[in-house]
C-alpha cells in the first residue's frame, strides 16, 4: 500500500473544493476554523479506511479525556486534499491541525499556513529524523511512521540465474547490480528482468529515482544553499546517472510500459521489482514469504539511499487553540496509535518504541528488513519551500529521459527552469 507519495497540488476551483469539504465529513461539527474550546482537524484519507479509522480512534479516546476540548474531523480525498487546503488559507479558514506530505512542508510553512509545533523536547528526540518536518532551523510538523523504498526480489530466480543476493550491511555496487539483471535478463518465463515501477505518477518520480541520482554523486539542488541547481542536477555525475537511467529501459531489462501496481511482478513476468515496503506483504502472500528477497538500494558510487520522510502532522498559523492542537499531536504520537499505524497499512513507527509492538516490524517479522533499510539509508528530499516546484521539472525531465531526449540538455533545461523560479521567489527566503 502506498498512501504517502503525492505532490503538492495547484489551487483549484473555489466551488469544487466546498462541495468536497461538504461531502468528506468524517464526523459532524462545524466546518474549518476553530470552534470555541475545539480543535478541528484535516486529513487526506477521505479514500483511505484503515489509515482513517487510526485517526478517528485517537479523536475518539482524546475527545474522551478531554471533554472541554473536542476534536473534530474533516477527511478528504487524497487528490483533492491540497487544493483544500490551499483554498482554505487564501480564505483564512484553515483548521487547527492538518496533515502534509513531508517535503512539502517547507512551502507551507514559508507561504504562512505554518506554525511551529510545541510539542515536548522529549517526544521530538524520540521521532526519528526522517518524520518531522524541520524549516528555517524550526520544526513544523511530525509524522506518526515512515516507509522505504527497496527491491524485491524472487529467490527461485536468483538462485537458478545464479545471483547473489546483497545484504542491507553491503548493498550491490553499480557493476554487481548490472551483472545481476544480465543474469535474470537470460532467463526463461520472464518478460523483463526487472519493473522500475516507471507506471506511477506524481511524487513518484522524484522519491524513488532522485535517490538513484544522488547515489551516483548528482543532486536536485545544492543542499547548502539551496540557491541553485546548477552543478548538481547537470554535473557529470548527473548526466552519467540519466545515461545509466535510460540505458535500462534501451537494453530491454526494464519496460518503459509496465502493468500499474507491480502487477508484472506479482504476475511473475519479471524476477525484480524497485517499489517499497507497501508491497511485501501481497508478494508474500503471492509467492510464499521464503521466495521473497527484501533488497537494500544499490550504491552507484557516492552511497546507497532511499527516499525519507511521509505524512506529517502541524498546526496552521491562525489557529485560536494551538496550545490544544499540540496537546493532540501528542497524544497521538503514543505508540498504542504509532501501533495501530502500522498494522492497518504497513508502515514503521517513527518511534523506535513502537517497533516491536506491531505485527510486521521487529526481530524476525516480515517487514523488519523494510525498516533497517529506511533507517539506514533515508535521505529527505530538499528542505526548500521551492521543492515542489523541483519535484515537478525532475519529473519531466526524468520522462523526458527515459522517453529518449538527450540526456546533458535535458538536464540542463530543468537546471534553468529550477533556478528561475528560485530567482522569481526571491531564493524562498523567509517571511
Amino acid at each position: 500500500m502506498m498512501t504517502t507519495r503525492r505532490s503538492f497540488l495547484a489551487v483549484g476551483g473555489a466551488a469544487a473544493v466546498a462541495a468536497t469539504l461538504a461531502a468528506c465529513s468524517s464526523q459532524s461539527g462545524k466546518g474549518s476554523g476553530s470552534a470555541a474550546g475545539g480543535i478541528t482537524l484535516w486529513t487526506h484519507n477521505g479514500g483511505n479506511k484503515e489509515e482513517l479509522d487510526v485517526v478517528n480512534s485517537a479523536v475518539k479516546d482524546f475527545n474522551a479525556a478531554n471533554p472541554d476540548t473536542q476534536v473534530t474531523v474533516k477527511s478528504f480525498p487524497q487528490e483533492s486534499y491540497n487544493d483544500a487546503i490551499a483554498s482554505a488559507a487564501v480564505s483564512g479558514n484553515l483548521p487547527d491541525i492538518l496533515d502534509l506530505d513531508g517535503p512539502i512542508m517547507p512551502n507551507w510553512a514559508w507561504a504562512g499556513y505554518l506554525s511551529p509545533l510545541t510539542i515536548s523536547q522529549d517526544l521530538q528526540d524520540k521521532v526519528i529524523d526522517s518524520a518531522k518536518g524541520v524549516w528555517n532551523d524550526k520544526l513544523y510538523s511530525v509524522g506518526p511512521y515512515d516507509t522505504s523504498l527497496c527491491f524485491l526480489g524472487r529467490k527461485s530466480a536468483f538462485d537458478q540465474a545464479g545471483v547473489a543476493v546483497p545484504t542491507i550491511d553491503k548493498p550491490w555496487t553499480k557493476d554487481e547490480f548490472m551483472d545481476a539483471l544480465d543474469k535474470l535478463s537470460k532467463l526463461d518465463g520472464f518478460e523483463h528482468a526487472i519493473d522500475m515501477s516507471v507506471w506511477d505518477t506524481a511524487e513518484w518520480w522524484p522519491y524513488a529515482y532522485a535517490p538513484l541520482l544522488q547515489s551516483f554523486g548528482g543532486d536536485l539542488i545544492d543542499r547548502k544553499t539551496y540557491g541553485t541547481a546548477e552543478g548538481f542536477l547537470n554535473s557529470d555525475k548527473a548526466v552519467e546517472w540519466g545515461t545509466w537511467f535510460r540505458s535500462l529501459f534501451t537494453s530491454n531489462y526494464a519496460s518503459q510500459t509496465p502493468a500499474k501496481d507491480g502487477q508484472d511482478f506479482l504476475q511473475g513476468k519479471v524476477p525484480l521489482v524497485y517499489t517499497g515496503g507497501w508491497k511485501v506483504l501481497k508478494a508474500q502472500e503471492t509467492f510464499g514469504a521464503d521466495d521473497v528477497l527484501i533488497l537494500p538500494p544499490v550504491d552507484f558510487g557516492a552511497g546507497a539511499h532511499v527516499g525519507g520522510g511521509s505524512w506529517q502532522w502541524g498546526v496552521s498559523s491562525s489557529s485560536k487553540n494551538a496550545a490544544a492542537a499540540n496537546k493532540f499531536i501528542e497524544f497521538l504520537m503514543q505508540d498504542k496509535y504509532l501501533v495501530q499505524y502500522s498494522d492497518a497499512i504497513g508502515t514503521f513507527p517513527s518511534i523506535e518504541s513502537a517497533t516491536p509492538k506491531t505485527k510486521y516490524y521487529g526481530e524476525g517479522k516480515p517487514l523488519e528488513p523494510v525498516y533497517e533499510i529506511g533507517k539506514k539509508y533515508a535521505l529527505l528530499r530538499p528542505a526548500t519551500p521551492g521543492y515542489k516546484v523541483i519535484s515537478s521539472i525532475f519529473d519531466k525531465a526524468a520522462r523526458d529521459i527515459v522517453s529518449g531526449s538527450d540526456v546533458k540538455s535535458t538536464l540542463d533545461q530543468a537546471v534553468k527552469d529550477i533556478n528561475a523560479d528560485i530567482k522569481s521567489n526571491d531564493g524562498y527566503k523567509a517571511k
